[in-house]
């Protein structure tokens, strides 16, 4: 989950209210957030340089307190002050929802950006960029940003091109050099009143979300609150479309679909109360049958509304979860459990004994992530890819659990060492002989994180999981262990991990280069095996 670090002060003035920690994280925990952390800026300095509290100088505790707040993955709309602090005055009724508009700009007024079909040649491409005062040219200036630790995980999209994407004012100075650095021209300073955003990425639909978030989000600050004006895009084919798109998406929801699933028993107003406190405008109309449909408005910002089933959970955070009765699910067949889940929890357990931290990921992953990241090929036969992604970041399903906890790690890099994890998931390959055409494998992976690469933290963990979370009428023999040629793995430093005569599993020290295109600084043991084998 992703955690925004916001000034506690100034996130109490936009609230209008003053609260104690203790209130603060009851309100937190109210609409489905969390207050992860309260520290300060010399504080959160300290600890991604690794150093112990000794470093702490005098006059720290004066400093402005820090409050890190942990929010859905989903909700774009909350990785800020602004959008924090507009969601929980509306939650506590403070304030109603905002309605977002695009000003009447006549065609002739009308901000307008040409977009041509060619790229220039990095040689022809000159500026001085952001936070510089050199001139440089942009194949230079992709050379220096790779000792750049934020910077460098962009320069893989253009850096191999033989042209770079650039945007230039009307008088020919560049405004940006995406997706690296804006230029020095563009720069925002305390007296900017007039502020153009632009959005470049790789994924349109991706690219809209993030441009409404960004707007909606400044809007707040603009002459008349929450009213933008629009630019008009003008292609090379003649075609245009205007930015941004802040109209509404309105879903038809049935009441019974609302409250149902959650269990508890409201009636059509109190839905729509609930749902207006979420920033969802909500109406209901009535139907024949005499049941009633909810009429949800999403605005821009909840790009995470997609279906019913986001309406109902939106409903049951903002009823609360702790004011939902406790009631045994219906089961509709006998039986226990299965196997292969009492099997996973054993395996959890005994890795958790290990000092293992257990996390949970997405099961789609970007095809880049599954493969080259890795220094895997694709050979066409193995993932499954999904016809229309909803963004670029979901384009295949894993076929391994290590991407996954890589960009955890990541994630998580500030954390101090060792850092142990580890996930019991699926995978899904193609599989010709289902009826699907794919199957599922169940996957333990561990991941081991310090100055060291500790190898042999690894083996002994692949040790005891085949020793004693195997299924007790299973032998192991002793040399269950053989030299593997992976390509996410050092070479000379890996091993595969052979039961009943064929492979199941791999582990070894992570490859500098795939360390690197996940932008983890420290080297890394790792270890997958297929579980199901086991059993």
């Amino acid at each position: 989950m992703p955690t925004v670090s916001v000034g506690r002060d100034r996130l109490f003035a936009a609230l209008g209210e003053t609260y104690t920690q203790e209130e603060f994280e009851e309100l937190c925990f109210k609409f489905g957030i969390e207050l992860d952390d309260v520290t300060t800026e010399k504080a959160i300095i300290r600890k991604e340089k690794h150093l112990d509290e000794e470093g702490a100088e005098a006059g720290d505790e004066d400093e402005e307190v820090i409050y890190k707040i942990e929010v859905a993955a989903n909700r774009y709309d909350l990785l800020c002050l602004e959008g924090i602090a507009r969601a929980l005055r509306i939650f506590i009724e403070k304030e109603a929802n905002p309605l977002y508009t695009v000003s009447d700009v006549s065609s002739k007024s009308i901000l307008k950006m040409h977009v041509k079909p060619e790229a220039l040649p990095p040689q022809e491409i000159n500026f001085v960029p952001l936070k510089q005062v050199k001139n440089f040219r942009a194949d230079d200036l992709l050379e220096y940003y790779k000792s750049d630790m934020k910077l460098k995980k962009f320069l893989h999209i253009i850096e191999d091109s033989p042209v770079y994407p650039v945007i230039y004012d009307s008088n020919r100075t560049v405004l940006s050099l995406p997706p690296i650095i804006n230029g020095a021209h563009s720069a925002i300073n305390l007296r900017t009143r007039n502020v153009f955003i632009e959005c470049t990425a790789t994924d349109l639909t991706k690219a809209k979300i993030v441009l409404n978030t960004m707007v909606t989000m400044f809007s707040e600050y603009c002459e008349k609150k929450f009213e933008v004006e629009p630019v008009e895009v003008v292609y090379s084919d003649g075609k245009s479309m205007i930015c941004p798109d802040l109209s509404v998406t309105r879903m038809e929801v049935p009441l019974s679909e609302i409250i149902d699933p959650i269990g508890i028993s409201l009636d059509v107003s109190e839905v729509v109360a609930l749902l207006n406190k979420m920033q969802l405008e909500a109406a209901h109309s009535s139907l024949a049958t005499g049941d009633f449909n909810i009429v949800v408005s999403v605005p821009p910002t909840r790009s995470d509304i997609l279906h019913a089933r986001d309406v109902m959970e939106d409903v049951a955070i903002a009823y609360g979860y702790n004011n939902i009765p406790k009631s045994k699910p219906k089961c509709m067949t006998t039986g226990g459990r299965q196997p292969l889940n009492r099997f996973s929890d054993k395996v959890r357990a005994e890795v958790a004994r290990a000092g293992y931290m257990e996390v949970l990921t997405w099961v789609l992953c970007s095809h880049e992530e599954n493969f080259s990241m890795l220094r895997r090929k694709d050979d066409g036969d193995k993932a499954v890819i999904i016809a229309n992604p909803r963004s670029a970041d979901f384009e295949v399903v894993r076929t391994s659990l290590m991407s996954c906890l890589l960009k955890t790690l990541k994630h998580n890099i500030d954390h101090p060492r060792p850092i142990k994890i580890f996930e019991v998931g699926d995978v899904v390959v193609l599989d010709g002989d289902r009826d699907v055409g794919a199957s599922n494998n169940r996957r333990l992976a561990a991941l081991y994180c310090n100055v060291s690469s500790g190898f042999e933290e690894i083996l002994g963990l692949v040790e005891r999981i085949m020793k004693v979370v195997r299924a007790p009428h299973i032998k192991v023999p002793d040399n269950y262990l053989k030299p593997s040629d992976e390509p996410e793995y050092f070479p000379n430093r890996q091993c595969g991990i052979i039961f009943n005569g064929k492979q199941i599993g791999n582990f070894g020290i992570v490859h500098p280069e795939v360390l690197k295109k996940f932008g983890i600084p420290d080297p890394c043991s790792f270890m997958e095996i297929d579980i199901q084998s086991l059993l």
